[in-house]
């Protein structure tokens, strides 16, 4: 068992919305910042959002303010991500990771990865 586990994506046309969920099987949220990441082909992998392990701060990037919301619950151990008013500039594979306590924008400070779930905006 990978020690996260993302799941929600799929095919939906631009304006619509989808929900990621990030499973942890290994750590729990007291401890780790999960950051959200996408990476289109042809493209590096960038940060799209993150939240702290105490749930505090929550970080978004430029592209998504305002339309993409990430939130946890501790019970279930699940962090997710609430895409709104999707664009065909979302269309990437969506990687959920986990490091220690703070987030941060490099995907180089993470040390746990999901192996990823595809969105695809599309009409």
């Amino acid at each position: 068992q990978l020690p996260l586990v993302e799941s929600g994506g799929g095919l939906v046309q631009p304006g619509e919305s989808l929900r990621l969920s990030c499973a942890l099987f290994e750590f729990t949220l007291d401890f780790y910042a999960i950051g959200w990441f996408r990476q289109a082909p042809g493209k590096e992998r960038e940060g799209v959002s993150c939240i702290s392990s105490g749930g505090s701060s929550m970080n978004y990037a430029d592209a998504v303010k305002g339309r993409f919301i990430v939130s946890r619950d501790n019970a279930k151990n699940t962090v997710y991500l609430q895409m709104n008013s999707l664009t065909p500039e979302d269309t990437a594979v969506y990687y959920c990771a986990a490091r220690r306590y703070h987030c941060s924008a490099s995907p180089r400070d993470y040390e746990y990865w999901g192996r990823g779930t595809q969105v695809t905006v599309s009409s």
